[in-house]
C-alpha cells in the first residue's frame, strides 16, 4: 500500500482562517477524491500565548494588535461570515465576543490524536467558538467538546492537569515556531514543502495533485 500524504496544519483553534484554510484544503481534498490518501495532523500555535484567564474582547485585542478600525474590523467580520457560509461554516460574531486562551484545547488536541479523532475535535472547539458563543478556554466546554465527539471525558481533562502533555504541547509549539512558522494557518506537506494562509480551493487542489503523483511515481 502506498504512504499516504502527511499533511500537517499549524494552526489555532480561536484562528478564523485557519478554519476556513482548512474548510478549503477539505473541499479540494473531496474534490479529487483523495480522502483515503492523505493523513491529516493539527500542529499547535497560540495566537495569543499570554492572554489571561479572563480574556479580551475581541474587537479591542484586534485594535491592541493590529492596529485595525472599527470599520476595517467589521468589513472583515462580514468578509469572513461569507467566506465562511460559501463554505458551510457559520462565524457569528457579536459584540461581547473574547478572544480566549487556548493551551489547554491544544494539550485535548494532542489526546485526540491517539484516537483519531483530532479533525472532529477541533472542528468542534473552533464551533463552539465562533458559532456558539462559546468559551473554549473553559474546562466544562472542553469536557463538552469531549464527549461530543466520543472521547473519554474524564481521561482527557485528566491530560490538562499532567506536566506531560501540557509540556509536549509546548514542545510542538517551539519546534514549529524553530522552523519559522510565525503565522496561521501554515500547512505542510510531507514536512518537506508549506503554503501558508487560506489558500483558494484551486490552489490546494493544484498542490495536492502535483504531492500525490509524485506520491505514486515512487
Amino acid at each position: 500500500m502506498k504512504e499516504k500524504l502527511k499533511i500537517d496544519i499549524v494552526s489555532d483553534v480561536v484562528c478564523p482562517w485557519c478554519t476556513i484554510g482548512y474548510k478549503r484544503l477539505e473541499k479540494a481534498i473531496t474534490e479529487l477524491g483523495i480522502q483515503d490518501q492523505v493523513e491529516i495532523e493539527w500542529q499547535p500555535f497560540e495566537l495569543n500565548p499570554n492572554m489571561p484567564a479572563e480574556g479580551q474582547n475581541v474587537d479591542e485585542h484586534i485594535t491592541e494588535k493590529y492596529g485595525s478600525t472599527k470599520e476595517q474590523q467589521e468589513e472583515s467580520k462580514r468578509n469572513m461570515t461569507e467566506v465562511g457560509e460559501e463554505l458551510g461554516f457559520k462565524f457569528d460574531y457579536f459584540d461581547e465576543m473574547r478572544m480566549v486562551n487556548t493551551f489547554e484545547a491544544h494539550v485535548l488536541l494532542e489526546y485526540a490524536k491517539d484516537f483519531g479523532k483530532q479533525t472532529e475535535l477541533k472542528m468542534c472547539l473552533t464551533t463552539a467558538f465562533f458559532s456558539e458563543h462559546k468559551d473554549v478556554s473553559k474546562r466544562e466546554i472542553l469536557k463538552e467538546a469531549l464527549l461530543s465527539v466520543g472521547l473519554n471525558a474524564d481521561e482527557g481533562m485528566a491530560k490538562l492537569d499532567n506536566e506531560a502533555a501540557r509540556n509536549e504541547v509546548r514542545t510542538k509549539q517551539n519546534y514549529w515556531k524553530n522552523l519559522g512558522v510565525n503565522s496561521v494557518p501554515t500547512i505542510v506537506f510531507n514536512r518537506k514543502s508549506a503554503v501558508t494562509g487560506a489558500q483558494p480551493v484551486d490552489t490546494f487542489k493544484q498542490v495536492l495533485s502535483e504531492l500525490i503523483k509524485e506520491q505514486q511515481s515512487v
